[in-house]
């Protein structure tokens, strides 16, 4: 047998020897390699035993062969740094070079859950004034489009403004009309219940009127088109993101703002109007089939009283509403789909967070307009 061979199978040694001085060393010898630790286990705890002797000085002069993975496991365990008394070969030092380099792992101390709220909440408002920032650029932006398009009529994108319209508004005239229609069989059937119990059917026209075309016949309507028609606007220009539509108008020379922008905030602020009269006579017309079959009230006396319970300046307050919530939800699209970082995650993502939004401004709108007109149009 050849003396490479002899070496290469020698096993690993560990001893303490005792110094006359009474100072401990410990000598490692022999081979020490993963396979010769994973054959003796004892080993392993023996050297774990002796490394936490900050005392105990290291001899490992007479190591034969030594691999890094070795290597690393008796730097892990001296405390990730070498003993202050150590004999070790050249060849055998280079192995632990690598990890003297490095500094420790310092690990934060983990923050409050006071302080991680504070930061947390800190996040979300600066995030809600850069949006408001974004928001305010972009009617600025409209702005300068619409005095442009005064100068110069034929530049304006009728096209664009047509199919914006046929898109949220004729499209969405089957689902307004079908909730609109539920809506107001629900309202007439359970106030029927309450107006039984005091002897006053007659009142259901009012109830019905006001609440329908005042607030339920808009609010209804721009909840719909946030939902249906603003997703779609944000995931449109999303998809153009994505697909890089954007660029290339960019390189084009083409306005952003006046493409895509402009035309689906003047086709909404156009549709959601006549969209809200829609769901409106829907819900009255459920309204007055729900009213006859519960409370004996005959369509004609419906249609007579309407006109005297309700004025006539409602329906501007409805259909004034119905403008403003059709420019906020496009708006509000317009602005989340530009927002869209190119990859589907985020496409989705925005999309959410557009049809939230939109839903959110509705109706805070809606409650700041019924604070204004408190006591106008009230019979």
């Amino acid at each position: 047998m050849t003396d490479a061979a002899i070496h290469s199978d020698s096993p690993s040694l560990l001893e303490v020897l005792k110094q006359e001085d009474g100072s401990k060393t410990a000598r490692l010898s022999g081979n020490w390699t993963l396979r010769n630790l994973a054959m003796a286990p004892l080993l392993r705890h023996k050297l774990k035993k002796l490394a936490d002797d900050k005392t105990m000085q290291w001899d490992m002069a007479t190591v034969d062969m030594l691999d890094s993975g070795t290597a690393l496991i008796l730097w892990r365990e001296w405390g990730n740094r070498m003993p202050a008394a150590l004999r070790i070969r050249p060849e055998h030092q280079r192995l632990f070079e690598r990890w003297q380099s490095q500094r420790p792992m310092e690990f934060e101390p983990k923050s409050s859950r006071t302080l991680l709220i504070f930061h947390y909440l800190q996040r979300m408002i600066e995030s809600f004034w850069l949006q408001l920032l974004e928001l305010a650029v972009m009617l600025g932006q409209l702005v300068l489009d619409i005095a442009y398009l005064l100068k110069h009529p034929g530049a304006v994108p009728w096209f664009e403004i047509s199919n914006t319209i046929y898109e949220a508004g004729v499209r969405a005239l089957g689902i307004t009309a079908l909730v609109g229609f539920l809506i107001g069989i629900v309202l007439s059937y359970l106030s029927a219940l309450q107006l039984k119990l005091f002897g006053a059917e007659i009142y259901i026209i009012d109830i019905l009127g006001l609440s329908v075309i005042r607030e339920l016949g808009p609010l209804l309507a721009a909840i719909l088109v946030a939902g249906r028609s603003g997703s779609a606007m944000t995931a449109q220009i999303g998809i153009m993101r994505v697909t890089e539509e954007l660029d290339a108008l960019s390189a084009m020379g083409i306005s952003h703002s006046m493409r895509l922008i402009l035309p689906k905030m003047a086709a909404l602020a156009i549709s959601m109007p006549l969209l809200s009269i829609w769901t409106s006579a829907m819900a009255l017309i459920g309204g007055m089939v729900s009213a006859q079959n519960t409370l004996d009230i005959s369509y004609q006396q419906f249609f007579h009283k309407l006109p005297d319970v309700v004025p006539l300046l409602n329906v501007f307050i409805g259909l004034g509403k119905s403008v403003v919530f059709g420019l906020m939800i496009a708006l509000i699209a317009c602005h989340f789909g530009f927002r869209i970082k190119p990859n589907t995650e985020s496409l989705g993502s925005e999309t959410t967070n557009s049809v939230v939004a939109a839903i959110t401004v509705v109706i805070m709108n809606d409650a700041v307009f019924a604070i204004l007109f408190m006591n106008v149009g009230m019979p």
